[in-house]
């Protein structure tokens, strides 16, 4: 915004030098033109103002997507580092139940008899 030389007041404002000399420019025509190019002026400055707000918006958006994915990422990382905890504590379990159905049923496991009714 700093490049902008005009503002629509300045154009709507502005005076020009008179010569008395040739043919100059129809004085309504000019000012019908310059009508024009304030309109537009003042519409460009306008949208450029909605724009920045739209910018300004979006790049909060991004901000707070990015601080939840942060925080998603921190929480599965934490998830995936407790998973293996509770995976040997699964497994040492189950070692453990298998050496306790050893001692208590002993040869029955071993055995060649097809009754499996002790393991329901």
């Amino acid at each position: 915004m700093d490049n902008i030389k005009f503002t629509p007041q300045d154009i709507l404002h502005k005076q020009f030098k008179e010569r008395n000399i040739g043919k100059g420019y129809d004085e309504a025509d000019v000012d019908a033109f310059l009508d024009d190019v304030i309109k537009d002026y003042d519409t460009y400055n306008k949208e450029l103002e909605r724009l920045n707000d739209e910018n300004e918006r979006l790049r909060a958006k991004v901000d707070e997507l990015n601080r939840q994915v942060e925080v998603g990422s921190s929480m599965s990382n934490q998830t995936a580092s407790r998973q293996p905890v509770s995976s040997a504590t699964n497994m040492d379990i189950l070692k453990r139940l298998s050496n306790l159905e050893r001692r208590v049923f002993g040869s029955q496991l071993d055995g060649n008899d097809n009754n499996d009714s002790h393991l329901l």
